[in-house]
């Protein structure tokens, strides 16, 4: 099983928020949810404490084939919670969080979980490429009503309308009707997307932090087809450079608002049929 991993920081000054690891059989993407200056979360500890802490957890408990990978998280997510929980206020409801794509080779299929916005894409033999991730967030942003017009990235007026809308998120996170990620409630993992594949269907598959699949989901620059053809022909470094260039022709987010002018980006890609 030959995998091939990057993870990069958006900034070189800033702490890499994400996870990216492969074990025998396994593959797992951990996306911290990063937090702007400002907001309270009851916890002591950094995002990527627990988005590390929670990825090496996760393998383990996932290593067991015998348990389900949704029961496999919330048992990770469990754990994790026992890390701090003389430490820090638990119910906080800004305690820190992450998405999470993960996939493990089992009977001859590729099984997989995705929660929230992390990217899992199969590169199918003969057929198009099928991309999975939950969109709850997306449609809970959606229905934030957030202020229209411009809004540089790195000004004053985007960290303040981000702070606000983590704020008005929290009410949202890990509810029904809302959306869901890993943090403290094990029994987010359950929401979480799951099924299997046959591996003999599969060229590869592809797992993807939010900001390894912005050229496809957010600056709509290419297709999956295309990210995967960039996968196999450069791998998954060769990927992130080209998300890199891109974002450095819009540093302000003139041409495509967001968050961050470069997120942490992660990428594990197999080659199923070597």
């Amino acid at each position: 099983m030959r995998v091939l991993i990057a993870s990069e920081p958006g900034h070189p000054e800033r702490d890499n928020e994400d996870f990216a690891a492969a074990a025998p059989g396994l593959l797992l993407v951990v996306d911290g949810a990063g937090t702007p200056a400002g907001v309270e979360s009851g916890c002591s500890h950094s995002v990527a404490w627990y988005a590390r802490n929670l990825g090496g957890l996760l393998l383990a408990a996932a290593g067991d084939v015998a348990v389900g990978l949704d029961e496999a998280l919330a048992v990770s997510i469990d754990r994790v919670n026992a890390l701090h929980a003389t430490s820090c206020d638990l119910g906080h409801p800004g305690s820190p969080s992450a998405t999470v794509a993960l996939a493990r080779v089992r009977d001859g299929g590729l099984e997989h979980l995705v929660l929230s916005d992390s990217v899992l894409v199969l590169d199918r033999l003969d057929q198009a490429p099928t991309a999975i991730s939950d969109d709850r967030l997306a449609d809970v942003i959606a229905r934030l009503d957030e202020p229209d017009g411009p809004c540089a990235v790195g000004s004053d007026e985007h960290a303040r309308r981000l702070r606000t809308r983590v704020e008005r998120l929290a009410s949202y996170r890990n509810q029904p009707g809302g959306f869901w990620v890993a943090s403290t409630k094990p029994e987010a993992a359950h929401e979480a997307l799951t099924g299997s594949t046959p591996l003999a269907e599969l060229a590869a598959v592809a797992l993807l932090s939010d900001g390894a699949s912005r050229l496809v989901d957010h600056f709509r620059l290419m297709g999956w087809a295309d990210l995967l053809g960039v996968l196999r022909k450069d791998g998954p470094r060769g990927l992130i450079a080209r998300t890199r260039e891109v974002e450095s022709t819009d540093l302000d987010g003139s041409r495509w608002p967001r968050g961050k002018a470069s997120d942490d980006a992660s990428a594990v890609y197999w080659t199923v049929q070597d």
